[in-house]
């Protein structure tokens, strides 16, 4: 039992060191600070960094994906499309993903083999914990971007129809549109520069939209997209109708949030009846009852 404990400990220390390596090696920099150096170091012909092919990374993963094969786990045929709507393309990381779904239980294996109480228990719910935590984290990192992305679309409209007006096309106008919050919506941006690269690309303008409405799996961006696929279609001024779907936009948040406001009132009542109002009780009606106890017991004498 002993040599036992010592392996898997021993194994799962070295995998976790390995994993961390793996990660820090090849962690990008921040978009702030590139940024940041893009508009201070201009003139001088800086360009953002590109990170190096790793050869160690490449067979660290190499290797997570033998072991997936010689255990029988398959790759989720969706894997790759979760993560990019949250916001993570390439192959790189659903090898991240998939190596933390191997290495994460063996992490709490060995975890669990170091507490000493109820040890079985934790040996087997530490490694379910870890298994399922990635995909947990995935969705909240999905939900997450949608609703940064959400929360862009006004200003993203608003936008476009200053560019429209000013007399660029609608691709030019994207474009112009994504330079523009490059940094304060990083989300919305690198969506209009995925519609850009696939339109380079050869796909057409309509599919380019139609994808983008179904990577974000959001009413108001399937709208934006219907609107410009309707106006392609029947040479419908661009200009007018992003007008249109700007003031719908406005009309949606404002009535949006008077229906927020309008729930505080039901809302606010499990509060005041389960917090304030035993309060108010017992600074009200304590003094009371104190006397009249007291009263009682020397009524009694």
């Amino acid at each position: 039992m002993n040599i036992l404990f010592c392996v898997v400990t021993a194994i799962t220390v070295f995998l976790s060191i390995a994993l961390v390596a793996v990660l820090y090696l090849n962690r990008k920099p921040r978009s702030t600070m590139q940024r940041v150096q893009e508009v201070t170091y201009r003139e001088r012909g800086y360009k953002r960094s590109i990170p190096t092919v790793n050869t160690a990374g490449q067979r660290f993963f190499a290797g997570v994906r033998w072991v997936r094969a010689l255990l029988g786990l398959s790759e989720a045929a969706d894997l790759a499309g979760r993560l990019a709507s949250a916001g993570y393309k390439g192959r790189r990381p659903v090898d991240v993903y998939n190596a933390s779904r191997i290495l994460g239980p063996l992490v709490g294996l060995g975890l669990g083999a170091f507490i000493p109480s109820q040890r079985f228990f934790w040996m087997m719910a530490l490694p379910a914990t870890a298994f399922i935590a990635p995909n947990m984290i995935l969705s909240r990192l999905i939900k997450r971007r949608r609703e940064k992305i959400r929360r862009s679309i006004p200003d993203t409209v608003d936008l476009l129809v200053i560019c429209v007006d000013a007399g660029l096309g609608i691709d030019q106008a994207l474009l112009r549109v994504s330079q523009e919050l490059g940094t304060t919506h990083p989300q919305i941006t690198d969506e209009l520069l995925q519609i850009n690269r696939e339109q380079r690309a050869g796909k057409l303008r309509t599919q380019a939209w139609a994808d983008m409405a179904a990577r974000s799996q959001l009413p108001d961006i399937d709208a934006f997209a219907s609107m410009l696929l309707q106006t392609e279609r029947f040479g419908t001024p661009i200009s007018k109708a992003l007008s249109i779907f700007a003031d719908t936009i406005r009309l949606k948040r404002r009535q949006a949030a008077e229906q927020m406001a309008a729930k505080t009132t039901v809302k606010i009542i499990f509060p005041l009846v389960l917090f304030i109002f035993p309060s108010l009780f017992i600074v009200l009606l304590g003094p009371a009852a104190l006397s009249i106890m007291s009263t009682m017991g020397t009524m009694t004498k």
